[in-house]
């Protein structure tokens, strides 16, 4: 028997070393998905992100990181200017009750820390642990605007490439009507 050769993007990059951020960018590349990105200074609130959000067009997301009573993670991603309602987002989603997840989980579940909150940091969830959460909203824009790891960026990509590449990394989003507090 001849053995398979299996192309593995995470496996190569783990043996040369790569950084999550390297083996973001040469997903985006495998997958041919178009992105624009822009550097900027450090953001930890919507509200710092915001004196940039005017210079970068595109759908502005903000995203929680959430905890079900049952043990269950949530990534959660909707426009930025949207209050969201954590009494009805656990019904929303099918879910337990929701609380925000510790930061030392967010760590060693994603690698990222608090104000680098991404739907792309699964690329780093091995333990299959996250569920991702996509406002429904956010798929009508031409372009979503998330971080690439890290909050000193933004990235600028095709929603339909979002979920093509958060697929791709076996985490298909849920895509849901998040309700808000705040009419959109």
């Amino acid at each position: 028997m001849i053995p398979l050769a299996i192309s593995c993007v995470h496996c190569t990059a783990a043996k040369l070393g790569l950084t999550s951020e390297d083996r973001l960018f040469a997903d985006l590349a495998m997958l041919n998905i178009a992105w624009q990105m822009v550097e900027h200074q450090a953001v930890f609130t919507v509200e710092e992100s915001a004196k940039l959000d005017r210079d970068i067009p595109g759908a502005h997301t903000k995203n929680l990181f959430l905890k079900a009573s049952d043990g269950q993670f949530w990534l959660v991603t909707v426009p930025s200017h949207v209050r969201v309602d954590l009494k009805k987002l656990p019904m929303a989603l099918g879910s337990k009750k929701l609380s925000f997840g510790k930061p030392e989980d967010m760590i060693r579940l994603l690698q990222i820390t608090p104000g680098s909150v991404t739907p792309l940091a699964v690329i780093n969830d091995s333990e299959m642990a996250v569920k991702v959460v996509l406002d429904s909203h956010l798929l009508t824009a031409d372009r979503v605007n998330i971080h690439p790891l890290r909050n000193t960026a933004t990235i600028g990509i095709d929603p339909a490439d979002l979920v093509h590449i958060l697929n791709h990394w076996e985490h298909p989003p849920a895509v849901v009507a998040i309700p808000y507090l705040d009419p959109v």
